[in-house]
């Protein structure tokens, strides 16, 4: 949570673009898409390729257009020279924070592991850094104590390149403790001053390399447009500035403004997926996706809504049958005190539930009193 702190210190600007290095399983992306504007654009990176898709999974669950998931080294960025604004680097560490938490934690930690993973840090921080732009800022954490992944990769990092330390204000009682070294600024989260684990975060801006990355207009783009007896998809969202593409019969909304932007990092990355499934075709027909019902630019007059009890919002998650009392028939979103769930498509008789299979609820329910229309 701490990273929306230092994220309030960057000079808030239009069009950003933010990159978060090493994003599985997706915490700190959604965190960083809630505090981003619609204007701007989120690139979710997970090297581990196991891991991508639980990522995956947490972003299209967040119901934002502008983002972009991605699967590459952080070697892969360096050719992509001042693309970032921001670019957050919550690096893979020793894990020293973790000890209370999770036993195994202390078993797997030696000295050459923490060598390992200082060395390893900066090797990140050396093949990302020339795709952070002139003026951009850094945001740096790990999940350990030793100040040799911490303090003293600072220290490398500013002694190597042009940088500003940022400082961040912090609270007394959140237990947050600064600490400065020759005007470097770093925050520690020690587990018996804190309500959580070990954690430590600093965040630098860019004083050298290039102002921005050209990124060319007319590259030939890899998209598929959407075809055109769907167009009445467009009246689905809130919003104006959305283009549709199809993919694997999906069809994807992303921000028009950002379509040369997704074709600069096309051409450079593994992009795994972007933007946000609105619907499914087959034929000439359109099944609203699950995703789009999570969606923050659906819009809401365009599928009749259906308020559930606890008990049957979580039928409904175990993807098991529920009644629905509505008059009208076909696609219904279905819902638990405002907050979408998904949709069933009414029968009349029956109902029929499109809850993700994936994602159903799996673990026994707990003993609920049953709705009135079963008494």
């Amino acid at each position: 949570m701490f990273v929306e702190q230092a994220f309030r210190q960057i000079e808030h600007g239009k069009d950003r673009i933010v990159l978060d290095l090493c994003a599985a399983p997706g915490g700190k992306s959604t965190h960083l898409l809630s505090l981003l504007d619609s204007s701007d654009l989120l690139v979710a990176n997970e090297v581990i390729r196991s891991r991508v898709s639980v990522l995956d999974e947490n972003i299209r669950k967040w119901g934002h257009q502008n983002v972009v998931v991605c699967s590459n080294d952080p070697a892969d960025f360096s050719n992509l020279d001042g693309m970032f604004d921001v670019i957050l680097v919550d690096a893979p560490c020793s894990g020293e924070g973790l000890f209370r938490r999770d036993a195994s934690a202390i078993q797997q930690w030696s000295v050459d592991n923490t060598n390992l993973c200082s060395t390893r840090q900066r090797r990140i921080l050396a093949d990302v850094w020339p795709a952070l732009k002139n003026g951009g800022y850094l945001i740096y954490s790990t999940c350990t104590f030793n100040p040799a992944e911490n303090e003293e990769n600072l220290k490398w990092l500013a002694e190597n390149n042009e940088v500003e330390s940022m400082r961040i204000p912090l609270q007394e009682n959140w237990g947050v403790e600064e600490i400065e070294m020759d005007g470097l600024f770093g925050y520690r989260f020690l587990p018996h001053k804190v309500k959580g684990e070990g954690f430590f975060l600093t965040l630098i801006r860019k004083k050298d390399g290039s102002d921005s990355y050209p990124i060319p207009k007319k590259i030939k783009s890899r998209l598929e447009k959407m075809p055109k007896q769907f167009a009445e998809i467009r009246n689905w969202l809130s919003t104006s500035d959305s283009e549709f593409f199809a993919k694997n019969e999906f069809l994807i909304a992303f921000p028009e403004s950002k379509i040369p932007v997704l074709n600069a990092l096309s051409e450079q990355l593994r992009v795994i997926s972007f933007g946000l499934p609105v619907a499914q075709f087959k034929k000439n027909d359109l099944l609203p996706e699950h995703t789009f019902a999570l969606s923050v630019d659906r819009n809401p007059s365009i599928f009749e809504s259906v308020e559930l009890d606890l008990h049957d919002a979580l039928l409904f998650q175990k993807k098991d049958e529920i009644k629905i009392i509505s008059t009208t028939k076909g696609w219904l979103l279905v819902q638990y005190q405002g907050v979408p769930l998904g949709f069933v498509k009414n029968l009349g008789n029956r109902a029929n539930n499109y809850f993700p299979k994936e994602w159903r609820i799996r673990m026994a329910l707990p003993e609920l009193p049953e709705p009135w229309y079963h008494l």
